[in-house]
């Protein structure tokens, strides 16, 4: 089959977790609750960092960012599967598929920056806390943002349109709950060579160098941290950075555990199910995380309830 008209009235069929009808309902009474706990959860977020002067402040405008990243992100599937699950169909057409893979791979990738920027900032206002202020200035963390958004967009275009170039023949199913790009390349019948390479290398680009600059930023922490002669200086050192280490770990460990284990098992189903990890679990947990451990943040939460008695 050429790419052309007939490609783009093609279905895919969105194989899900399980195919146990059994397991549907509590599927996706488990889902709709890990979703609506998502969207509630970062967009209180957002609302406290929008309505309290204390923080306006360069961390919490980055974290209000990746708040709202994480609702667009679990937005991009878990609809999709909620509805296929309610509708028991598991089709999805071409044009949502390739809408699906560019917005999942454009918040993925942002997601990674926008760790690497808070990673930074933590850098900055621990190594450099006199100039801190100066540095983290409105100009720069705007700038910061803005080019994370320009090079996840040309990266999420740049694989969108790869897959634009690829015909499909007949074997349509997915083994995911949603279009995830490696998948959807393999069930191309054309020649998908320049394909893989250009993921794979994005992969190692766009996920090495966030990931090294997190490193690098939190090498330079820990040696500031262990120069700090009083112990409580260094406790409220690290306590500034901890809820970040901790997402950090969590996205990364589930990222990597999932694409690791794809690298050496071929059951696409365990793959699918290790996915739920980084796609849902984590967005869900960040605000659990920034809230639980930070006391400015659980007084904005509760100034922002009794506004709103």
């Amino acid at each position: 089959m050429e790419a052309g008209n007939d490609t783009l009235h093609l279905e895919f069929i969105l194989l899900g977790l399980s195919e146990d009808p059994e397991l549907q309902p509590l599927l996706f009474g488990l889902f709709l609750s890990m979703y609506l706990v998502t969207v509630l959860g970062n967009l209180l977020i957002i609302l406290a960092v929008i309505s309290d002067s204390h923080l306006h402040t360069p961390m919490y405008f980055f974290l209000s960012n990746l708040s709202f990243v994480d609702i667009c992100f679990t937005s991009t599937t878990i609809p999709k599967m909620l509805v296929n699950i309610q509708t028991q169909s598991k089709a999805i057409t071409y044009r949502s598929c390739i809408t699906q893979i560019h917005f999942f791979v454009l918040l993925a990738g942002l997601d990674e920056f926008l760790l690497m920027v808070m990673a930074y900032d933590r850098f900055l206002a621990i190594c450099h806390p006199l100039h801190y202020m100066v540095i983290m200035n409105c100009r720069l963390r705007g700038l910061l943002v803005l080019v994370s958004w320009v090079v996840s967009v040309l990266h999420a275009l740049l694989q969108s349109l790869m897959v634009l170039q690829l015909s499909f023949c007949t074997d349509l199913e997915i083994p995911h709950f949603f279009c995830e790009l490696n998948q959807v390349v393999q069930r191309a019948c054309s020649d998908t060579f320049l394909n893989d390479v250009v993921i794979y290398f994005a992969a190692l680009l766009l996920g090495g160098v966030p990931l090294t600059g997190i490193l690098y930023s939190y090498c330079k922490i820990v040696s500031s941290i262990y120069a700090i002669s009083s112990a409580q200086g260094k406790y409220k050192a690290f306590s500034t950075c901890a809820s970040h280490l901790s997402v950090v770990s969590l996205f990364y460990g589930t990222t990597l555990g999932v694409y690791l284990s794809s690298a050496v098992t071929q059951n696409s189903c365990s793959i699918a199910t290790a996915s739920v990890m980084y796609t849902v679990v984590t967005p869900m947990l960040n605000p659990f995380i920034y809230s639980l451990r930070n006391k400015d943040i659980k007084s904005a939460l509760r100034r922002l309830c009794d506004t709103g008695r």
